[in-house]
């Protein structure tokens, strides 16, 4: 089956074609640098993470570009309020965003332009757009003229009628066309500035990764990613800048992932529901946000959710049991022959390559994907409880199966057993108890039952439980784990 992505520009799934065979140029439009990044940059760039390490794995030799945003509106603001320069704050934020991806296990990507580093490409290409008639100046500033490309709207497939209907020229502004979009913004006093044949001034926001994408990926490439929310103005603006300067298609694959939800409302700050990527890591380990959001379709919505990240972890623990049970007993030696009740377990882990790479080549379906390490992990436990030598081998071959898979997916990049330790420590400090705490509560209950007190016992069982510490009785003794 061949890779077939969902094209945001035709609305449909298609075979996916390189440019050029064997090679692949991506551009994502990274994060406006004025503060920490929140779970909708999480999902963004996990997801998109994703389809580098697949394409990777597949075979392809990816040039991957994710840029930063460093002057805008908003960085300007806020390095006002605070009493800064704009540059800055941008490093300031520049350094918690690769922070934040570190945590997350993103992969680095080949490229990470600035905008401020490309301001003589912009020029050039603003100088470009004006000298084909599609953009003009006015006191100082450049604006695009929308009703001279003929394409414009074809991603986000709107109307003029109904855009036009709705747009306004703010104060200051000198445009012909309500709807048409700065390219080069006249200096202000006090913000960072750039000579320009136009006067000092800064880019606007859409020309940035136009220019970039170009000088790195050239005029035409192969996939264009973000988020739903930059389709329209963003990506349509960049379409037009970009394929109004070049005359040629611009990206041939589009791909935008689904909105983030948290408890099932949208994610702002006005309805205290608005979490940066620190606020979750504080709280749930990484690759467990990691493995949340790669349960769902990247373009489907998603929902943030305590139980959701709950379950979530609940989940990737049972595949790190089974890689450590099997990591216990791969070293030992032995080919035997398959018992037949087993056959199909063999099966399953044999199969779980090909399943993998079918989920993933179906417009990435990370979601089928993890279902199918599943199986693979229940088939790994199959064998595992078998308990017989004569199946090392093959315990072997299917832990390194479910490893290299995970890769692909960012997962699994702990040893199993330091994974496993850190979530107990973690669970631990969440009960409120500590280690000696629980050891004493336990002796005060073995006391209890001594003395015939059951009430107590029971009372202080209950205690342990309602914190996550499950009681295992035994002949030598009480000992006791965390759920």
């Amino acid at each position: 089956m061949p890779l077939r992505l969902y094209n945001t520009l035709s609305g449909q799934k298609e075979e996916f074609r390189p440019l050029v065979p064997g090679q692949v140029g991506m551009y994502v439009c990274g994060v406006t640098v004025y503060d920490y990044c929140h779970l909708g940059h999480a999902r963004a760039n996990i997801v998109f993470d994703v389809v580098y390490r697949y394409l990777q794995y597949a075979g392809y030799r990816v040039t991957y570009v994710r840029n930063y945003t460093d002057v805008d509106d908003k960085i300007i603001n806020r390095a006002n309020e605070r009493g800064i320069s704009s540059q800055e704050l941008a490093e300031t934020f520049i350094r918690a965003f690769d922070e934040d991806m570190a945590a997350l296990g993103l992969a680095t990507p080949t490229h990470q332009p600035k905008a401020t580093e490309f301001i003589p490409q912009i020029i050039a290409l603003v100088e470009k757009l004006i000298a084909r008639g599609l953009a003009y100046e006015s006191a100082g500033d450049v604006y695009y003229s929308v009703d001279k490309f003929a394409g414009y709207l074809k991603l986000s497939k709107r109307t003029m009628e109904e855009m036009q209907a709705g747009a306004r020229i703010a104060p200051g502004e000198q445009k012909r066309n309500p709807m048409d979009f700065a390219l080069w913004k006249a200096a202000k006093p006090g913000e960072p500035s750039w000579a320009s044949p136009w006067g000092a001034g800064r880019p606007g926001w859409h020309i940035e990764c136009s220019a970039m994408s170009s000088t790195l990926l050239g005029d035409s490439f192969d996939i264009h990613g973000g988020g739903r929310d930059l389709i329209f103005p963003h990506h349509e603006n960049e379409i037009a800048q970009s394929e109004g300067a070049s005359g040629q298609p611009f990206v041939r694959y589009w791909l935008h992932n689904g909105f983030v939800n948290v408890n099932q409302e949208k994610m702002s700050k006005s309805l205290g529901n608005f979490f940066t990527i620190r606020d979750i890591l504080d709280k749930y380990d990484a690759e467990v946000v990691r493995f949340f959001i790669l349960t769902a379709h990247y373009r489907s919505p998603i929902d943030f959710a305590d139980q959701q990240l709950d379950e979530a972890g609940q989940a990737l623990a049972r595949c790190y049991e089974a890689l450590d049970q099997a990591g216990r007993v791969s070293a030992a030696t032995g080919d035997g022959a398959v018992p037949a009740e087993l056959a199909e377990a063999v099966g399953r882990l044999a199969e779980l390559d090909s399943r993998f790479r079918e989920a993933m080549d179906d417009d990435f379906n990370t979601a089928q994907a993890i279902g199918h390490l599943f199986e693979g992990v229940r088939a790994l436990n199959r064998l595992l409880a078998a308990d017989s030598p004569d199946l090392a081998g093959t315990i072997a071959a299917g832990r390194e199966t479910l490893l290299r898979l995970g890769e692909v997916l960012g997962l699994f990049r702990s040893v199993p057993a330091d994974w496993l330790n850190r979530q107990a420590q973690r669970r631990l400090a969440a009960s409120g108890l500590d280690a000696a705490a629980i050891e004493a509560l336990i002796n005060e209950r073995q006391a209890a039952r001594k003395e015939r007190n059951f009430k107590r016992a029971d009372e202080i069982r209950d205690i342990l439980v309602e914190k996550g510490v499950l009681l295992l009785d035994g002949p030598e003794g009480t000992s006791w784990k965390l759920k």
